[in-house]
């Protein structure tokens, strides 16, 4: 295979199989290397069998109906904001024509012990359950100034800048009450702290509007998910590269990486395999190839997949994303819970999949879940595992070596796609602008010619 590449990358995560996709298409020569004989590296989704032989090798497994490819159970329970980034990654890309997408059917937020649905205009905002009468106007008044606000016509301002102003100002002035805030802050902004409240409002406003557009979208909800699992979306964009001539090695482990120069001059040069040595100036990777370039964040995550035999009780849906904002349990982080069902192929008929995440804040961490659990009524097993976060020591355009990030705790895929975008921006030195992908008949063409 001795051969010289663009650019080689490691690990089939959904990050490094977004940028080899879209290097692809803009003509890199492309290398996709993946120790693992499946693709999705963390972001995966499992079967059955593997999902047990993983977490549980020596448990009694119970008594499941189906076949072993009815199962699909993510490892990183995430939903996709139907107006956000990855999405809109995916429709220029047209990777949407190799994925089917299922919306889900509703946003909960979890308040004062019991979960209510988050409102998500100003219409919702009046008959919500989670505010009283004179809670409710103030909210609808908040919702009215956030979807007026214009930066060119200061009448739209209500005296706030909202690169100087903090959230708790502008709340402050709408008299919103702690409750919420917190649903605001926490189920449509979706913030994982309450830190955001002493910054500037410009992050916090944009996040709402991403929220308010994404429900818009489709109704419902604002989140959007993928046919049998998020494995499907590494998927995609594999096929994507392969299109345009990238190379995929699964199965295939790293025997040896090459370097040029010495100390602080030693420079990635490529990588060597049992198909041979292959050559490139740059390697995108996941923290697991390079361990001695990434640090711990300080952080891990604890998941709980919990496989039930009916919906959440009280909210009698397929699907739904429910947040436990920190505030209400008495936490600093929130709890996040992901439910799924057959109607999105990741489980046989009859059975739900709830995916339950937060970092973890005591040497007890299964107790943290415990408010998430009580609201899931009983299960017929759980499986639980613990990831610590990473993140690159340095940029990479030194050295040539550009690491992702491991994937946080939140609900959604917004932190992925800014890692895709600054990796893409510190390799090439321009900011990823997407350009509409050829339709399936011109590729053919292209192919043919």
């Amino acid at each position: 295979m001795d051969e010289n590449y663009d650019v080689i990358v490691l690990g089939t995560g959904l990050t490094e199989c977004i940028l080899s996709g879209i290097l692809s298409v803009e003509g890199k020569k492309v290398l996709h290397i993946d120790r693992q004989d499946f693709y999705g590296g963390e972001s995966t989704s499992l079967n059955i069998s593997q999902l047990y032989s993983k977490f549980k090798p020596n448990g009694q497994k119970p008594e499941l109906k189906g076949r072993d490819r009815d199962w699909c159970i993510d490892l990183i329970p995430k939903f996709l904001m139907a107006n956000g980034e990855l999405t809109n990654i995916l429709v220029h890309t047209d990777v949407t024509r190799y994925i089917e997408f299922k919306q889900i059917a509703g946003s909960y937020v979890y308040r004062n012990g019991r979960i209510a649905k988050v409102p998500a205009n100003e219409m919702e905002a009046v008959r919500s359950s989670l505010m009283g009468i004179f809670e409710k106007r103030r909210m609808k008044q908040f919702l009215q100034f956030i979807q007026n606000y214009d930066d060119e016509d200061p009448k739209t301002h209500h005296g706030f800048d909202l690169d100087k102003n903090t959230m708790n100002e502008i709340y402050t002035y709408y008299g919103l009450e702690n409750g919420t805030k917190d649903f605001i802050g926490h189920a449509m902004a979706l913030w994982h702290t309450d830190d955001y409240l002493n910054e500037v409002a410009r992050p916090t406003y944009e996040r709402i509007i991403l929220y308010v557009q994404s429900v818009a979208k489709y109704g419902k909800s604002p989140y959007i998910y993928p046919l049998y699992g998020l494995g499907e979306l590494p998927q995609g964009f594999a096929r994507l590269s392969a299109i345009y001539g990238g190379t995929y090695m699964l199965d295939t482990p790293i025997d040896e990486v090459l370097y040029e120069g010495e100390g602080e001059d030693k420079k990635f040069a490529g990588v060597v395999t049992k198909e041979g040595t292959a050559k490139a100036p740059i390697v995108i990777a996941d923290p697991t190839y390079f361990p001695e370039l990434v640090k711990k964040v300080g952080e891990k995550v604890i998941r709980a997949i919990c496989l039930l035999d009916h919906p959440v009780p009280g909210v009698d849906l397929d699907s739904l994303q429910l947040i436990i904002p920190q505030n209400q349990v008495g936490r600093k982080h929130d709890i996040y819970v992901a439910v799924l069902s057959d109607v999105h192929c990741v489980v046989p008929k009859g059975y739900y999949l709830a995916i339950i995440s937060t970092i973890i804040e005591t040497d007890q961490p299964h107790i943290e879940l415990e408010p998430a659990f009580k609201l899931l009524g009983p299960r017929i097993d759980t499986l639980m595992g613990i990831a610590e976060l990473y993140e690159p020591i340095n940029d990479g355009t030194k050295n040539g070596i550009y690491i992702s990030k491991s994937y946080d705790s939140s609900s959604h895929f917004e932190q992925t796609t800014d890692d895709v975008k600054d990796i893409y921006f510190r390799i090439t030195g321009k900011p990823l602008e997407l350009k509409k992908r050829p339709t399936a008949e011109e590729e053919e063409q292209l192919q043919g010619l």
